[in-house]
């Protein structure tokens, strides 16, 4: 019973959020409030009390905190993007710094992609065009060029995006 109660919240929950992230990419100003669901959610998931730390229960779930929920998301679609496996407009926005820098520079060695200038920051930061490559490019290196699969890529992604959120505990 409590495996079921567990799987359909998860589900609502990722809907929501999948909802959020698609309207917008950075979501500071509601993050504090989705957060707020996703602890609620937590607590129920894991019958706490209401006023348990919540934390705990986040890190026994393998729950990850909503900015680095959203990292996560992009990431995962800047991956699918750069193998072939998302539509050709998505595809397309992916571009690697070395098929336009010239051969001399170091940056033509790294995974990194190209993140386009944008005009207002509070608009244009929000776009895929933007978001996604400046969040691939926040990953660290062997995390973007030394995964064979799909699965090992995901797996070593919300290990490092679960050691970030969790790591001043």
């Amino acid at each position: 019973m409590q495996h079921i109660k567990y799987s359909i919240l998860f589900i609502h929950l990722k809907a929501f959020l999948n909802i959020l992230l698609y309207r917008k990419f950075q979501i500071p100003a509601h993050a504090l409030h989705l957060q707020s669901v996703v602890n609620a959610a937590s607590g129920l998931s894991a019958d706490a009390r209401k006023y348990d730390h919540v934390t705990p229960l986040l890190m026994d779930l393998h729950w990850l905190r909503v900015p680095e929920r959203v990292k996560f998301k992009l990431c995962v679609l800047m991956y699918h993007c750069l193998t072939g496996a998302a539509p050709r407009y998505l595809t397309e926005l992916a571009v690697p710094v070395a098929s336009t820098a010239r051969s001399c520079l170091r940056s033509v060695s790294s995974a990194d992609l190209v993140v386009p200038s944008t005009r207002r920051s509070t608009i244009g930061d929000r776009a895929f065009a933007v978001a996604g490559p400046r969040a691939w490019n926040s990953l660290p290196s062997h995390i973007r060029t030394s995964t064979p699969s799909f699965d090992t890529f995901k797996k070593h992604l919300k290990f490092y995006l679960f050691q970030l959120s969790f790591s001043s505990l």
